[in-house]
């Protein structure tokens, strides 16, 4: 994060999340590990006046109110997460309707529009979602940095190949924050 940030957003992608769902307790568990890096980067982030964009599941509302998506997502085991990331009035908020937070969204619109051509990209499940979501900003051309400290999945194989990947097919710097 030493460059410039003159063209940089931050994307988070499913961290709103009820982890109510086979593998949810390992995917858990392996947020709560990176949720102190999510912290430091929403804060960077919001310090630097850098635009920060969640892209999240609709969980079946379809409808891009984060309110509504929280209210359906909060529950004992999610609470802490959803209350220590989640968006504020500042932040743009968008639904997606499959892995990729591009698929069928407006964020590239969105990514033209407000000038950036570089993200942050940050959230849950690293080995599909963030995977998903760099493949196609990959392919549209923008420059990456997922740093591995905020990417969590089910299985840390799972992550770890998914960076794997990124880092050499993507070019995608996973440097910690």
């Amino acid at each position: 994060m030493k460059q410039s940030h003159k063209n940089t957003a931050v994307l988070f992608v499913d961290v709103i999340n009820d982890f109510d769902f086979e593998g949810g307790g390992d995917l858990l568990k392996h947020t709560d590990q990176i949720l102190p890096s999510l912290k430091k980067l929403r804060n960077f982030a919001k310090g630097n006046g850098l635009p920060i964009i969640y892209i999240n599941d609709h969980y079946g509302l379809w409808q891009a109110d984060f309110n509504k998506i929280i209210d359906r997502c909060k529950n004992d085991r999610s609470k802490h997460v959803i209350d220590a990331v989640k968006p504020d009035k500042h932040d743009y908020f968008l639904i997606k309707p499959q892995h990729s937070a591009f698929f069928q969204t407006p964020l590239q619109s969105l990514l033209r529009d407000i000038g950036k051509t570089h993200l942050i990209m940050a959230g849950i499940a690293g080995d599909i979602c963030i995977l998903f979501t760099a493949k196609d900003a990959y392919m549209y051309g923008f420059d990456m940095h997922i740093p591995e400290n905020c990417m969590a999945s089910e299985e840390k194989e799972g992550s770890e190949y998914a960076l794997y990947l990124m880092r050499t097919v993507m070019k995608a710097n996973i440097d910690p924050i």
